[in-house]
C-alpha cells in the first residue's frame, strides 16, 4: 500500500475527492511570517515557524512534509537575514527550525508506516468478516432479508456474532448466534459453527438433525481448543435456528439454544417466539438426559417478519443505565407505519435506535437480522453446493 493510498483512505480534509490538508500548514507559514514582518522589530516570532513541518507531519504525506520543512528553513533565512538586521534571532533558532523539519519528516514517515499497518489489519479483518458473514443475495432462498452488524471494537470490525441463510431441498434454514467472549477465538468458533450449518443445513431432512450437528460441532471445537492448551477452551454460543418449510403452511420450526427469543412483527403487532429450554451450544453435555433438540412449530402468517438480534441490542444502555426498549420502539414504529416491518426498514430502524440510545458506545457486538418469506415462492429445490 503506497503513501498516496494511505492518505486517500485516512485523509479527512478532502474537497471533491482532493486532499486540502496542505492548506493548514501553508496558512500557518504565511501567518507566522506576516505577523513577524508587521510587528515591531524587537518582537520576533519567526522561530515559531518550526511548527509548520510539525503540523504537516500530522496531516500530509511524506514529500509534502519534507517540502514544508524546506520552506520553513528558507523562509526563516529570508526573514531573519534579509529583512531584519538589528534584531536577528540568529543561528540557534536556525538550528532549531532545521532540526524540527528533519524530525517532522521522520515522524511523518513513522506515522504513515503505522497507518499502513493499521489499514492492512483492517483489510484482513474486513476479509475475515466477509468470509464468516458472507454477503447474501437479494431474495436469497425465497426470503426477503436484511442485516446490520456493529462491532463493539470499531477498529476490529469483527467479533463472535454470526448469521446465515442456507437453502436446500428440504426448505430454508436460518441461523443467528453469539459466541461467548471476544477476539479471534470467538471468530474461530463462529466460523466452525457456520461451516457446519452451511453443509448440514443443506442435506439434513429435518431441523432437529441440523440442531444436533451444531451441538456436536461446538463440542468438538471446545475439545480441540482445550487439547491445544488454550485458555478459551470453555467457549459456548447462544443461537436461534429457524426452519422455513418448502411449502408455506403458515408455520416455522424454531430451536433456541439459550438465545434471546426472536420477535415476529406483522399486522397483529409484535410477539416473541418461544424462548426454548435448550442450553447454549457447547453446554448440552451438562444435561445429557435432555435428549436431542426438539423444534417447536410456531405460526407465522403471510407478510410477518422475523427479527433476530444478539444481546448487543437488548443490553444497549443510555447514559443513565436504561436498557434499550426494542419491543416498544418496534411496536410504535410499525403501528404508525406498517411498512416499517419490511426487513430492510426494520433493520435500519433498530440499528439507528440502538446507536441513538447508546450514544454510539456499544458494550458488545450487535447484530440485527430480519427475514420474511416472499409470498408465492417455493423454498425447495436443488441448489448448487
Amino acid at each position: 500500500m503506497t503513501d498516496h493510498e494511505v492518505l486517500r483512505r485516512r485523509q479527512p480534509l478532502r474537497i471533491r475527492g482532493r486532499s486540502v490538508a496542505w492548506v493548514v500548514p501553508l496558512l500557518l507559514l504565511v501567518g507566522i511570517t506576516t505577523v513577524d514582518v508587521n510587528t515591531a522589530a524587537s518582537v520576533r516570532i519567526i522561530s515559531w515557524i518550526v511548527l509548520v513541518p510539525g503540523i504537516a507531519a500530522a496531516l500530509c504525506g511524506l514529500w509534502t512534509t519534507a517540502l514544508f520543512a524546506v520552506l520553513a528553513v528558507v523562509d526563516y533565512v529570508l526573514v531573519d537575514s534579509v529583512l531584519f538586521h538589528q534584531y536577528k534571532v540568529g543561528w540557534p533558532d536556525f538550528v532549531l527550525v532545521t532540526l524540527g523539519g528533519i524530525l517532522a519528516t521522520l515522524a511523518c514517515a513513522v506515522r504513515l508506516r503505522g497507518e499502513r499497518r493499521m489499514l492492512h489489519m483492517r483489510d484482513i479483518a474486513e476479509t475475515t468478516r466477509r468470509t464468516v458473514l458472507r454477503p447474501l443475495p437479494p431474495g436469497w432462498a425465497g426470503l426477503e432479508h436484511a442485516a446490520a452488524y456493529l462491532a463493539a471494537d470499531t477498529e476490529a470490525r469483527v467479533g463472535g456474532d454470526f448469521y446465515d441463510i442456507q437453502p436446500g431441498p428440504h426448505g430454508t434454514r436460518v441461523l443467528l448466534g453469539d459466541v461467548q467472549g471476544k477476539g479471534l477465538g470467538a471468530v474461530e468458533a463462529a466460523a466452525a459453527l457456520l461451516g457446519t450449518f452451511r453443509e448440514i443445513g443443506y442435506h439434513a431432512p429435518d431441523l432437529a438433525t441440523v440442531a444436533a450437528h451444531l451441538e456436536v460441532r461446538m463440542g468438538r471445537h471446545r475439545f480441540h481448543t482445550t487439547s491445544l492448551g488454550r485458555a478459551d477452551g470453555d467457549r459456548f454460543a447462544t443461537a436461534v435456528l429457524i426452519g422455513f418449510p418448502v411449502v408455506d403452511d403458515g408455520t416455522v420450526e424454531v430451536v433456541n439454544f439459550g438465545h434471546e427469543p426472536p420477535l415476529v412483527i406483522g399486522a397483529d403487532g409484535v410477539r416473541a417466539l418461544p424462548a426454548g429450554d435448550r442450553l447454549p451450544l457447547g453446554l448440552g453435555e451438562l444435561v445429557p438426559a435432555a435428549g436431542p433438540p426438539a423444534p417447536a412449530r410456531v405460526p407465522l402468517g403471510p407478510g410477518e417478519t422475523v427479527l433476530l438480534t444478539t444481546d448487543g441490542v437488548t443490553e444497549a444502555r443510555d447514559g443513565h443505565g436504561v436498557f434499550y426498549d426494542l419491543v416498544g420502539q418496534v411496536a410504535r414504529a410499525t403501528t404508525a407505519d406498517p411498512g416499517a416491518a419490511r426487513p430492510r426498514r426494520l433493520t435500519r430502524l433498530v440499528r439507528e435506535g440502538v446507536l441513538r440510545h447508546s450514544g454510539g458506545h456499544l458494550a458488545d457486538d450487535t447484530t440485527i437480522f430480519a427475514v420474511r418469506r416472499i409470498e408465492g415462492v417455493l423454498l425447495g429445490g436443488r441448489f448448487r453446493a
